[in-house]
């Protein structure tokens, strides 16, 4: 069976988000042709593949339209159904990974230009909501608690973390800081001390 992804126009990490979705339902010597409008997109798509063991090909259409084909092989799918010793967290019944917590101290990811760096935050924490994995905590503070509160683009993807059991911190000192103690809207309020706490007793702190 042939399977189509448009992900024109969209953002990483949305066409290979997307393009895992139709592989996860996709059996031996199916193929999916996904389009995107950059090579960056392409490169990733074309990495991914590789982890896969999925045969691909890219090939540009025009300056803004390239298309990546993979196909399902009998290797590919051997691979996917082979257990990796690396992948023990995967047993965690809950789905998290135990004593990993996620830092946002900004509501930007990077530095240089503040647009890009808030796209790239939404798209981190989106990203986040699509991993096999889970964090166990989330901890927002400085800039990042602007990331919790009514009307932040990231507010549903946070939402969603939570309701899969990932804990929700943001630091109260930093919302009144900037007026937004009234506007949480998921998670709860935390101090320095439990920030400081569960800092110091994680097994693994991912900061973007």
């Amino acid at each position: 069976m042939q399977y189509q992804v448009n992900a024109m126009g969209k953002p990483c990490p949305i066409p290979v988000v997307e393009t895992k979705k139709v592989l996860a339902q996709m059996t031996a010597g199916d193929t999916v042709t996904v389009s995107v409008d950059n090579a960056i997109a392409v490169q990733n798509l074309l990495k991914m593949a590789g982890q896969k063991k999925l045969a691909a090909e890219s090939r540009t259409l025009a300056s803004d339209h390239y298309e990546v084909v993979l196909a399902l092989t009998e290797e590919s799918l051997a691979a996917a159904q082979t257990p990796i010793a690396e992948e023990a967290p995967a047993c965690i019944p809950d789905a998290r990974a135990k004593g990993t917590v996620v830092v946002l101290s900004s509501d930007e990811m990077g530095s240089g230009d503040p647009v890009l760096g808030k796209a790239l935050m939404k798209a981190f924490v989106y990203a986040l909501t699509e991993q096999d994995i889970l964090p166990d905590t989330i901890l927002l503070y400085n800039g990042g608690a602007k990331l919790s509160v009514e009307g932040a683009p990231t507010l549903a993807d946070l939402k969603l973390l939570e309701s899969q059991g990932v804990e929700i911190m943001t630091c109260g000192t930093c919302l009144n800081h900037y007026g937004l103690t009234e506007k949480l809207a998921v998670g709860s309020v935390t101090n320095m001390y439990a920030i400081a706490e569960k800092l110091m007793g994680a097994a693994r702190v991912v900061r973007p």
